[in-house]
Parts: structure tokens; sequence; C-alpha cells
């Protein structure tokens, strides 16, 4: 059965678009870098944006799928993607219905999108579904804060959050969740990254890599 389900965020999408150089100013491209480190292979990327990933894949990646479900977002990716190091493939789809086949890539990224998904599980189901065995998840998210007083913060903020944040949720457990999908040898690190004040309910971060059984 074909995915009828649409993703349209024009507000969000335009701010984000305008955002988004002084957030990479501040360390956020630092990030990318170390999270597309040593890749190789077949890619698929969930949840591309702009394409702010695109130039930090080196070249033993032979192809990037990308894909993106917000149309305006989508469009500037396709520009991004024509100056990539690596081949960029830019679709349409969302990450409860992966335009792939089975087993299809060598690794998934992951990138500050399982925050706004509808259901992480079903997105993570899917990821799993396309990553080959002895694949890669490559993950950098943010997340519930560790320190309990934050996680209430965050809890309490969340759905005025989701309302203007494109459907993120700043409280989501990502990590367990990624092991409960399946993934094993899940290994990552902590960060706190608030490029401005606003971002401070979305500080907690994690970066890294997970295994395909």
């Amino acid at each position: 059965m074909a995915d009828t389900t649409k993703v349209h965020h024009p507000v969000f999408a335009r701010i984000y678009e305008r955002m988004a150089p002084a957030f990479e100013a501040k360390g956020a491209a630092e990030h990318r870098a170390e999270l597309l480190a040593d890749l190789s292979g077949r890619v698929i990327e969930v949840g591309a944006g702009t394409g702010l990933n695109f130039k930090y894949y080196p070249p033993t990646v032979t192809e990037v799928v990308a894909v993106e479900p917000e149309p305006h977002l989508r469009e500037i990716a396709r520009t991004t993607a024509q100056d990539a190091p690596v081949l960029v493939t830019v679709v349409d789809g969302t990450a409860d219905h992966l335009p792939a086949e089975d087993a299809a890539f060598d690794a998934g990224v992951s990138s500050l999108v399982l925050c706004s998904v509808p259901s992480q599980q079903r997105a993570l189901a899917e990821l799993f579904r396309v990553i080959r065995p002895g694949g890669e998840l490559r993950f950098y998210e943010h997340v519930l804060a560790k320190n309990p007083r934050w996680a209430t913060r965050q809890h309490r903020v969340a759905p005025v959050w989701r309302l203007f944040g494109g459907g993120c949720n700043p409280d989501r457990e990502t990590g367990a969740a990624i092991q409960a999908a399946g993934f094993t040898t899940v290994q990552g690190r902590d960060l706190l990254f608030a490029p401005n004040w606003i971002a401070k309910f979305t500080a907690p971060h994690i970066l890294g890599r997970a295994r395909r059984p």
C-alpha cells in the first residue's frame, strides 16, 4: 500500500532555514562531521532537511538516498545536493514508510529527526528493515535530560514545543528506543548543545552509532 502521509510545516521550515546557519557555526557543523566520519557504501538519510549533512559525507560513501517529506525543505536539499562531494539523491518519503527495499543500505543516518517522527518505534523499525545485517545506524538527536529537574521542564514544555517546532518532542528517550528496536552495540556520547536561549530545552543530545545484527 502506498504511503499517503503528508508532512507540511511551511512556517517552521522557513524559520529552520533561516536559523540553521547560525546553529552550524556555533557547533552543529562539528557534530555532523563526527556523525558521518568513516561511513562507507550506500547510505539512507532520514529527514534530510535542507541537506546540511551532505558536505560531510566522506568519499568512501558511494551514494546517499536522502529522504525528506517537507516540500520546502526538500527543494532546498535538492539544490544543496548538487554541490555535495558524493552522489546524493533527494526523495520524498516519511520515516515510517521509507521508499527502499529490505537490506538495501550499508548504513542509515538519523540527524535531529527522531524527535519529530510520529512514532519512533515505526521509524526505527523501518531503518532496521532497510539497513543490511552488519550495517550501521548513525544518530545525532536531542533527548530527554538525565537531570530530573530539567527533564520535568522538558515534559512541561513539550506540548507547546511540538506545536511551534514542527512536531518536535524535546523529551524522548531515543537511545533506549534504538536499543529496543533491535540495534546492538550502541555506542555514543552525551553532549549539551544550546546555540541560543530558546534551544536550552533541547540542549541534551546523543551522538553515536549502533549495529544492525
